[in-house]
């Protein structure tokens, strides 16, 4: 049983690695490069083309999870998506607050994208409330992310960010500190592996945004089978690991990527990325696995969803947005001392799932 845990716990954590390496050194890049080519501004970028790449983990993982059967995957694939918005929400936010020493923040974008965020919500509820998805439900999800990104695109701030960054993107150096670094040496070796097949990121965009799809999706698998696989050895529901460990580090990469354009003054576009991903999230990485399953793997059968753990979980999702909205609206700025409430909050909502999601032999009997 030892053997079992530590075993798939390394293989878990060894995947979020990569996961990480890949998502920020090589799939971000390609992203970023492409907005940039489409001129699309900081906090449209962040809550589209950025979250729907640093979100690519959850996806994979809600196709995979499905794929591979109902039960025990299928509670991963929701649990995972339900506990990064979470995470999202309260942890990226309030960590990028505090490394950048406070964000200042464009309330237009907040407005439409807690707006939007908040929708998302309901729409789960509306799934949760029966415990089934159907094919209608499963596109209106669809429609209503495609509904979102024609807004961004359509409905523009009159007063244009301040932190839009127009200089050129400089090759991206996931290993910039001491060589002396094990830590960093094997991300080096890594990362240099990586760009034998895909070339520099920022000039072969395209390429690599193909060639890191392809590392996420295996990635996910071994992710999925590893977390069932630990959760059963540790005789636990996998909606606990999935809720907690799996969503954490699925968001890795948005957490990266939210902290490093906070640093570069673009706060806008940071809280963006993170509320942008949970819609994605939701909308498109629960949505398009349900219509896959309901039109090709199970067709004329209704989806079961899993809800045990889950239920709190909705109704915590639209408390801690509004918690981060009206931080936002206090001088249209998320304070240190604000960002450390939120985290404070993510690890009493830890402690929370823990304690009352049922084990697997209480979930099963």
């Amino acid at each position: 049983m030892v053997i079992d845990v530590v075993g798939n716990l390394f293989i878990m954590l060894f995947c979020v690695y990569l996961l990480a390496i890949i998502s920020d050194s090589f799939f971000i890049i390609s992203l970023d490069r492409i907005a940039r080519e489409l001129k699309l501004s900081d906090e449209v970028a962040g809550a589209s083309l950025m979250a729907v790449g640093s979100s690519a983990p959850e996806l994979c993982i809600a196709l995979i999870a499905l794929a591979q059967g109902g039960g025990a995957h299928s509670d991963v694939g929701i649990g995972t998506i339900v506990g990064s918005a979470v995470f999202n929400i309260l942890v990226i936010t309030g960590l990028a607050a505090i490394i950048a020493n406070d964000l200042k923040i464009d309330m237009f974008d907040v407005r439409r994208d807690t707006f939007y965020y908040l929708a998302s919500i309901a729409y789960l509820f509306v799934i949760f409330y029966d415990g089934k998805v159907n094919t209608l439900e499963a596109v209106v999800g669809i429609v209503a992310y495609i509904g979102y990104v024609i807004l961004l695109i359509t409905l523009k701030d009159p007063t244009p960010s301040k932190h839009q960054k127009t200089e050129k993107e400089p090759e991206p150096t996931p290993y910039p500190h001491s060589t002396d670094n094990l830590y960093r040496k094997v991300e080096g070796v890594i990362v240099r592996g990586i760009k034998m097949i895909t070339g520099a990121p920022s000039k072969n965009y395209v390429w690599t945004f193909f060639v890191a799809i392809v590392f996420i999706v295996l990635l996910s698998y071994v992710l999925v089978e590893a977390t069932i696989n630990f959760a059963v050895a540790l005789n636990i529901s996998p909606v606990i690991v999935a809720l907690t460990l799996l969503a954490a580090g699925t968001s890795a990469p948005d957490l990266i990527s939210s902290i490093d354009v906070a640093k570069d003054g673009r706060g806008g576009m940071a809280v963006a990325n993170a509320i942008g991903s949970d819609i994605f999230d939701v909308f498109i990485g629960l949505g398009v696995p349900w219509l896959i399953a309901l039109l090709v793997l199970r067709p004329g059968e209704d989806i079961i969803v899993g809800t045990d753990g889950l239920w709190m979980s909705i109704f915590l999702l639209v408390g801690t947005v509004l918690v981060l909205y009206v931080f936002l609206s206090t001088q249209r700025t998320l304070t240190r001392r604000e960002g450390v409430i939120l985290l404070l909050l993510y690890a009493a909502y830890i402690i929370y799932t823990i304690a009352a999601t049922p084990t697997a032999t209480t979930a099963t009997g």
